[in-house]
């Protein structure tokens, strides 16, 4: 499959990591092997990024179970896997913020999905490798959201812009399934907490939630329950109130990869 560019390769490291709890943004590029792990001749800068997607992972001094414990990982951390070969293993050799170790394959995640509002594509990434090129449909109204918009105010029915996360899946939807999006984000909250639409509780409840890797408060002024959902049409409509539609058939393999805290770029 064809490779991003060097500006994609950039961006993805920022979609993987930098949506990471700030505990665990900044890799060391030369913290000290973990006891009993071996060293790796990779850069740890330059490895490549991964994200926890499994909730009490942990990090252990070897490949196993039974290994020694020697830090439990959070949800949405970065890591850095530092062995090329190991796509076949069930353990990856990892460097976190502070120290090395291993982890459980299935506990990480490189998948990241990039939206182009401007041509209503969905671009599904593993790192910088492009994987799959997805229509979309989407809203008619242009520009980043601002604010919840009525049934009468369409042209407030905007598709937020900006870095996010999936919070959570919803295999019920109305719209077949559903991918919620971690709007508003805390640059959201910035300019709805300037404008007077939104209060500092929400402002410090929306940052908080975002720092702690949860799902944002969905019921200020700012709007919230921006999806990525189901039951689109595949021929790149206009019809949603900020959401983006795929086709079921393509929810459903997305469903096979995207987990919780899967990174969004939303491009205009």
């Amino acid at each position: 499959m064809p490779s991003v560019s060097s500006g994609l390769c950039t961006l993805a490291t920022v979609a993987l990591l930098a949506l990471a709890p700030a505990r665990a943004q900044d890799l060391a590029a030369n913290a000290p092997a973990a006891s009993g792990t071996r060293t790796s001749i990779l850069d740890p800068t330059s490895a490549p990024a991964y994200y926890v997607v499994e909730s009490g992972a942990t990090l252990r001094s070897g490949p196993s179970a039974t290994a020694p414990l020697l830090a439990t990982l959070q949800l949405r951390d970065g890591v850095r896997v530092l062995d090329a070969d190991s796509s076949a293993s069930e353990w990856r050799f990892v460097q976190t913020a502070d120290r090395r170790g291993y982890v459980r394959a299935a506990a990480l995640s490189n998948v990241w999905l990039r939206v182009d509002k401007s041509d209503r594509t969905v671009y599904v990434y593993r790192g910088a490798d492009l994987v799959r090129t997805l229509p979309a449909d989407m809203s008619m109204a242009e520009g980043d959201k601002t604010r919840r918009a009525g049934l009468d105010e369409q042209d407030l029915w905007r598709t937020p812009e900006g870095t996010f996360f999936v919070t959570r899946r919803n295999a019920g939807s109305q719209y077949y399934r559903a991918f919620v999006i971690s709007y508003p984000s805390p640059i959201h909250a910035l300019r709805g907490l300037d404008a007077g639409i939104i209060t500092q509780a929400d402002y410090e409840a929306i940052v908080r939630a975002h720092q702690e890797g949860r799902e944002p408060p969905q019921g200020t002024r700012l709007g919230g329950l921006i999806e990525l959902h189901g039951s689109g049409s595949g021929r790149r409509t206009a019809w949603t109130r900020g959401c983006i539609a795929l086709r079921n058939v393509h929810m459903d393999d997305l469903w096979e990869i995207v987990a919780v805290g899967t990174p969004i770029v939303i491009e205009p």
